[in-house]
């Protein structure tokens, strides 16, 4: 087996085809968009490069493409933790233990030589709902931005040594489905109407205020959890731009206080649903054609919430029910869309968690985010509850 870093266009090549090899034929996988991850390893479109730096590689034998991982770190996770941490993430591996493991100790090696003293993975060189954990629950077709993985991989990385840091909850409910007790939906709109709150969604007219909002209830809502980074406008603005295809502007709501932001609610249409039709991560101007065909012949019918947050001074209030109660009625307009999916939750977080098993949700997946210690006596310990 040989290891080559990746550089150049015949290197990046082989770094998407690996899935191709692993997945052939599983009608459950559906592949990366080309350019989202091309744009993750830009220094000049990820701005995580500006206090950070990754590297990637592809595993060959035989002249054969049969594993890839990337490595990468910034400063404001990897010193989030009692240790400098970094990540890997982008893993793919046949079913062979010497194989994973030459991947992590490539991973583990150049993490050391920046001076890190763990590694935690699979996760993405940038925002958490975007390709963050490894599947252990829920084999099944991955929403937009989730990962999917071979029920084998846990094994691999297990047997190297990883171990759970903490595990992801993803739910799924119907937001207009009348098992949803009529008393909920009578608080819902008892919030909704409170005096001195209002309801916004986004608008990209107005994003850069929308994005300033954002930061704000970000701040305030994520600055207790472990690996809390700010949000930077750029990065945000950027974020949007790169999505703005996928994007509809009534998923996305602000709920204000005398004007004040104090809540955000995210959810993105399922693009998975078009990408298997298209069966190519590659967006070449026929497969652009195409999505926007299906985009627009309503073939999506399921969203994923990636984000919602409340300010702690306006937490256990019931905005979250003000929030889904101007939802439903943007359901009921849209009627094709029959499947929220709410991803995800980390372990870490009870009271998200019990929120949603409120609303009727079901869990559905479990993703896990392990870490492995370079220094075997390091004692491993959970994630932290937030309480």
């Amino acid at each position: 087996m040989e290891i080559y870093e990746v550089a150049g266009k015949k290197r990046i090549d082989d770094f998407h085809q690996v899935p191709d090899l692993i997945y052939r034929n599983d009608p459950n996988y559906t592949p990366m968009l080309r350019q989202m991850v091309e744009n993750t390893f830009d220094p000049q479109k990820n701005v995580r490069y500006k206090n950070g730096d990754a590297r990637r590689w592809v595993l060959k034998k035989n002249g054969k493409n049969i594993g890839r991982i990337a490595a990468f770190f910034d400063s404001g996770y990897s010193e989030s933790y009692d240790q400098p941490t970094g990540c890997f993430g982008f893993f793919e591996c046949i079913d062979n233990q010497e194989a994973a493991s030459l991947l992590f100790d490539t991973a583990r090696d150049w993490l050391k030589t920046n001076g890190m003293e763990a590694m935690d993975g699979p996760v993405n060189f940038g925002e958490n709902f975007f390709y963050w954990g490894l599947l252990s629950d829920g084999f099944q077709p991955q929403t937009f931005g989730m990962q999917y993985h071979k029920p084998y991989y846990r094994y691999l990385f297990e047997n190297y040594g990883l171990k759970t840091f903490y595990e992801q909850y993803s739910y799924s409910m119907d937001i207009t489905h009348p098992d949803l007790p009529d008393r909920f939906w009578k608080i819902a709109a008892w919030v909704a109407k409170k005096p001195g709150y209002s309801y916004r969604h986004f608008t990209f007219r107005e994003q850069d205020k929308f994005i300033r909002d954002f930061i704000e209830i970000h701040r305030q809502a994520w600055s207790k959890h472990s690996n809390y980074k700010p949000a930077g406008f750029d990065e945000l603005k950027d974020l949007i731009q790169e999505a703005k295809f996928i994007l509809d502007e009534e998923f996305i709501w602000f709920v204000y206080y005398n004007n004040e932001p104090i809540a955000f609610f995210m959810m993105v249409p399922d693009l998975n649903q078009i990408l298997r039709k298209i069966k190519s991560g590659k967006l070449s101007l026929w497969n652009i054609l195409k999505l926007i065909y299906y985009k627009r012949t309503k073939t999506i019918s399921r969203c994923r919430v990636i984000v919602l947050g409340v300010i702690p001074k306006f937490q256990r209030l019931g905005i979250e029910s003000g929030i889904f109660y101007q939802l439903k009625q943007v359901m009921l307009r849209k009627p094709w869309y029959n499947d929220m999916e709410m991803s995800w939750v980390g372990d870490f977080n009870p009271k998200m968690n019990a929120l949603f098993k409120s609303f009727g949700a079901k869990q559905s997946l479990t993703h896990l985010t392990m870490r492995y210690h370079f220094n075997p006596e390091k004692e491993f310990k959970r994630a932290a509850i937030i309480n």
